[in-house]
């Protein structure tokens, strides 16, 4: 509707933006229970990604040496990828909880419908599979030491196989992540 009809009233004295909350009414309801629900699910996912990030990237695969806190497998590219990823996953999970966290505590406006959810949503969802993306790297990167000589094709397609249920999960949401792109832009 053009700006300019926005403030202009029909017969029964209602604006626009007044007839069309009426109208929505029960959208809306059901838009914000969605959208808890969502959250709630996607915050406990995120929460426990955090945690075995944060656990994995306290602990490196083969220990330190000594008093000097130098890791032993220090130098090897597999260590470097698995730090990087237990970093990269514990970021992004912070990041889509605190997205998740705040998508919770909105007033649940019309216009927070309009934008300031659906962008919330979008970054909490991406953020979320990047972080799982991460977490699955740094489990492969680590378990990677422990599959070397004629054990690592076989290694590698386990890897592939584990890799399996988070793309069917990425496919599965594509649309909503799709639609979550169109919405605010």
């Amino acid at each position: 509707m053009p700006t300019n009809l926005w403030t202009v009233r029909n017969r029964e004295g209602k604006t626009s933006m007044e007839v069309f909350e009426e109208t929505h009414e029960g959208m809306i309801k059901d838009g914000v229970q969605w959208l808890n629900s969502t959250s709630e699910s996607c915050s406990v996912v995120a929460a426990l990604i955090a945690s075995v990030a944060y656990a994995s990237a306290a602990t490196v695969p083969g220990g330190y040496k000594g008093d000097s806190g130098i890791p032993i497998l220090k130098g090897q590219s597999s260590l470097d990828t698995f730090i990087i990823a237990s970093l990269v996953a514990l970021c992004f999970s912070v990041t889509s909880i605190t997205m998740f966290l705040s998508i919770l505590t909105t007033n649940y406006t019309i216009h927070d419908f309009l934008h300031n959810l659906p962008t919330k949503l979008l970054l909490g969802l991406t953020t979320l599979f990047i972080s799982i993306g991460a977490m699955l790297v740094s489990f492969c990167a680590g378990h990677s030491f422990n599959i070397g000589g004629q054990n690592r094709n076989t290694g590698l397609s386990v890897f592939a196989i584990i890799c399996l249920p988070v793309a069917a999960y990425g496919l599965t949401q594509f649309r909503l992540l799709i639609s979550l792109v169109k919405a605010p832009f």
